[in-house]
């Protein structure tokens, strides 16, 4: 019995592997690789899980998975946020955290779905720090602009601290913002960019 056990120890962890080397391929095939296998259930939560939890797995193939159209990957993209604790950190902390597992897809429908269900999730989590959730999302979206425009070296012309604060005049239901809120986002963004390759 110890030598089958180590056999089938063994087998499911190069199973396991493969389903990796799948999934960094093709999401969709890895992930059907592994239910099949009896590696993983085919439930949103547990699909999260393997997102968060699993080792090797390619951060822009994650992107791409979690920002798909498809009702199962909503589901799955919404409980891999809903996994997220992002009570009492700063909005651009938590931006940064929830990036910290995936890269954002290219294709801004998939960006839109994803910064929508983290502006959401972190509303959840922070009830007092915007009007609603519309707010964090507008703000959410508006970082990753303000990120990419700051660390692109293509870019020429840089935003400057009231450029980002004009563009985000009246976004909490109509009214503005803290000052020293937004000024400490745009500090932070420019002197540490929010990497959006994240090594994993």
């Amino acid at each position: 019995p110890a030598a089958e056990k180590f056999q089938e120890g063994f087998r499911r962890k190069k199973a396991i592997e493969k389903g990796i080397a799948e999934f960094n391929a093709k999401p969709k095939r890895g992930v059907d690789f592994m239910v099949e296998n009896g590696l993983l259930e085919r439930e949103a939560v547990q699909v999260a899980k393997f997102l968060v939890k699993t080792e090797g797995l390619d951060a822009t193939q994650v992107g791409e998975y979690l920002g798909e159209a498809d009702k199962f990957n909503l589901q799955v993209m919404h409980e891999y946020t809903g996994s997220q604790d992002f009570g009492g950190l700063a909005f651009d902390v938590a931006i940064r955290q929830y990036l910290a597992g995936f890269r954002l897809p290219g294709e801004a429908q998939k960006i839109d779905r994803i910064m929508e269900r983290f502006a959401s999730r972190f509303s959840e989590c922070n009830p007092t720090v915007f009007a609603n959730a519309d707010a964090a999302y507008v703000l959410a979206y508006s970082i990753i602009m303000l990120n990419t425009d700051a660390h692109n070296p293509q870019v020429k012309v840089k935003m400057s601290k009231e450029d980002f604060m004009r563009n985000n005049r009246g976004i909490n239901d109509g009214d503005d913002l803290p000052a020293p809120f937004l000024g400490g986002i745009y500090d932070r963004i420019l002197a540490d960019e929010i990497r959006l390759f994240p090594l994993r």
